[in-house]
């Protein structure tokens, strides 16, 4: 439950729309994002109480899409207790049960930022996220106000991955995950979801909160395989049903 003073935080922060901008997931498309005011000190527990809203964090910002003729970005999250794993969602976690994990307080650490970078210019190349400085990737993922932490995922001494989450009141926020091209084929990005699921249960947290699906996004598909997902729709959380794919 809210304590009184998150409550007054949440009531008395304000919101400005950013200017159209070309959308980062979708061709051709305008985006409009919705920001808390970043003049305003941010908390965890406001933020956690935000995320139940659909909002997420880049860097010390906190943001939602706003745009007024597209509701493609859907807020999607997993709830722990419910969440069993397919039998591809097997595999990938045979495949990967013999990598050591680590968790580390939110810094700069220029092995990560190497494969960061390996990662970015083979993910996204020629985009705007392509050759990311320094500054770009840590204050990307990192925050001065945020519980953020740094999960590295490595095979004997190599590293193959790192997860960075964000540890809210009532769950994990995934916030960015990226591995080692050369070893695609292992299912990194989805072993780390799957990963999260567990450290979750041993924090007796209730959510993983994917960020936002978006239907017509390959990229985007792999989130609403992991069932039974639920999606942030008019102002609600509701299951993310075959009905509802189906039907959208």
């Amino acid at each position: 439950m809210d304590s009184i003073d998150t409550k007054k935080s949440i009531n008395a922060l304000a919101f400005f729309a950013s200017e159209p901008h070309a959308c980062s997931y979708l061709d051709n498309c305008t985006a409009i994002s919705l920001f808390a005011d970043p003049t305003v000190t941010m908390t965890m527990a406001v933020y956690s109480r935000l995320a139940d809203y659909g909002f997420r964090r880049s860097g010390s910002h906190i943001y939602a899409p706003n745009c007024p003729h597209c509701q493609s970005c859907i807020p999607i999250r997993l709830p722990v207790d419910k969440f069993r794993p397919n039998r591809s969602q097997r595999r990938v976690l045979n495949k990967n049960s013999h990598l050591t994990v680590k968790c580390l307080p939110a810094a700069f650490h220029q092995e990560h930022f190497e494969l960061y970078q390996r990662y970015i210019n083979n993910r996204h190349a020629g985009s705007s996220m392509a050759s990311p400085s320094t500054d770009e990737y840590i204050n990307f993922l990192s925050s001065n106000w945020s519980e953020t932490y740094f999960y590295e995922f490595r095979e004997n001494k190599q590293l193959l991955a790192v997860t960075v989450a964000d540890k809210l009141t009532q769950g994990l926020s995934a916030v960015y995950t990226f591995f080692d091209p050369a070893y695609e084929a292992r299912g990194l990005g989805n072993f780390a979801v799957l990963w999260l699921v567990q450290e979750a249960r041993s924090l007796q947290l209730r959510w993983i909160y994917l960020g936002y699906w978006i239907p017509s996004c390959r990229k985007m598909q792999y989130k609403s395989v992991f069932k039974p997902a639920e999606i942030f729709s008019n102002g609600r959380w509701i299951s993310l049903t075959g009905a509802y794919l189906e039907n959208n």
